[in-house]
């Protein structure tokens, strides 16, 4: 409960007044003393009263891309019995917040607002929860009381659409991958008997009823996983604009962009991060998914998750990735990749500050058949075949998009 300055102001005077007519005997002073007093007390019983109301929420939609629209609806209903008269509400979203109509809501009835989310920013943008302010009618105590839950809305980093997404030396089970080596795992075709192919091979009962002998096709095949590495660490991204780390929303943009295009082809991709992010308690109780990305540099964020949905996938967790104070994670993060193998095609997506520790994954060649390297936001181009790397130098994630279905050989 807080007293305003008009009540600390009356009740100084009702103590003043009380004071002064008892010690020289004033009733007068005294009576103005007591009414005083009384006014400050009858407020605080006035503002103590708790209005009985329900709030809802209603995110559309709770998921959406950097800059797309979302808005709320918000509903609260009176369920007491009594009018509550002299309320003043606004809710919170974000760092905002958003005044909520609520005087002389009749019991049984509601009322509706709605209003747009700010999704200027990659994020998770808290909604609520809704502040009622209960005040006496001469203004002297006012009481706050939170209502209804916090509810998030996720704001993805942009996708931009790439068509080529690159399979390393593994090959799609069913042979939809291009290049699919000869081998002698499992059936693909059958095609005509040519000078020197094992008799083995031949189909006999195929080539009974064609006529000619046929030969049965097999492939090598295993299942290509791409590893997408997320460097989040405040030392690859030193150019900051109001708080936010431009390229570091760029390599977002583009991981997001690339765990998108490895969905559409139905192939497994795992997302990391190169440090840990600092877990704040507080603020982590909230937001699902906020508490549990603590404990080792090479958190896994996605491993065949779907893009999208409410379960935590990929794209909620790169919207709720942040930079990180730890500058020495990538030596670790690049031993567990080299000792776990985790896939066979790795991509690094990394800021300016990050090109001079190149060597660090480039040392990875040798566990994974191929290594992309995105860099973005730095000023000059990065030497052509740093560390023995395909380096794709950008400025923001749509150029990233375009030169990534520029490059001809993974």
């Amino acid at each position: 409960m807080g007293i305003t300055a008009r009540g600390i102001g009356l009740l100084v005077a009702a103590v003043v007044l009380l004071g002064v007519g008892f010690r020289f005997a004033y009733p007068e002073l005294t009576l103005l003393g007591a009414a005083a007093g009384a006014a400050v007390c009858y407020a605080a019983l006035t503002a103590a009263w708790r209005p009985r109301l329900t709030v809802s929420r209603r995110a559309d939609p709770d998921r959406v891309a950097r800059g797309e629209a979302a808005s709320m609806t918000l509903t609260v209903r009176n369920t007491g019995r009594l009018r509550s008269a002299n309320l003043l509400a606004e809710d919170r979203c974000g760092d905002r917040a958003v005044p909520v109509p609520l005087l002389r809501l009749r019991p049984g009835r509601d009322t509706e607002l709605r209003y747009d989310v700010p999704t200027y920013r990659r994020g998770v943008v808290p909604v609520g929860p809704l502040r009622v302010t209960r005040r006496d009618p001469l203004g002297l105590v006012a009481l706050a009381r939170p209502y209804g839950d916090t509810v998030p809305v996720w704001v993805h980093p942009r996708i931009h659409p790439m068509s080529a997404v690159p399979t390393g030396a593994g090959r799609s089970l069913d042979g939809r991958v291009d290049g699919v080596p000869h081998g002698s795992i499992t059936f693909d075709s059958l095609r005509e008997y040519v000078v020197g192919d094992e008799l083995r091979r031949v189909h006999w009962r195929t080539s009974a009823r064609v006529g000619e002998l046929m030969v049965r096709e097999n492939v090598d095949t295993s299942l290509p996983r791409i590893v997408v590495l997320l460097d989040n660490r405040s030392a690859a991204h030193p150019g900051r604009v109001a708080g936010t780390a431009e390229s570091f929303e760029s390599g977002c943009e583009a991981a997001a962009s690339i765990v998108t295009a490895a969905h559409r082809d139905d192939l497994p991709v795992l997302l990391l991060l190169v440090a840990p992010e600092p877990v704040d308690t507080a603020a982590s109780s909230d937001v699902p998914g906020r508490g549990s990305r603590a404990g080792g540099a090479a958190t896994s964020l996605g491993g065949g998750d779907p893009v999208g949905g409410s379960g935590g996938g990929p794209l909620d967790r790169l919207a709720a990735a942040e930079l990180s104070a730890d500058d020495e994670a990538l030596r670790a993060a690049t031993t567990r990749l080299r000792q776990e193998r985790l896939g066979d095609t790795l991509i690094f997506l990394t800021g300016p500050g990050g090109r001079a520790e190149l060597g660090h994954v480039g040392a990875l060649r040798g566990a994974y058949q191929s290594v992309v390297v995105g860099v973005f936001g730095a000023p000059e181009p990065t030497p052509a075949g740093a560390a023995g790397l395909v380096v794709i130098d950008a400025t923001d994630g749509a150029q990233f998009a375009a030169e990534w279905d520029g490059v001809r050989r993974w």
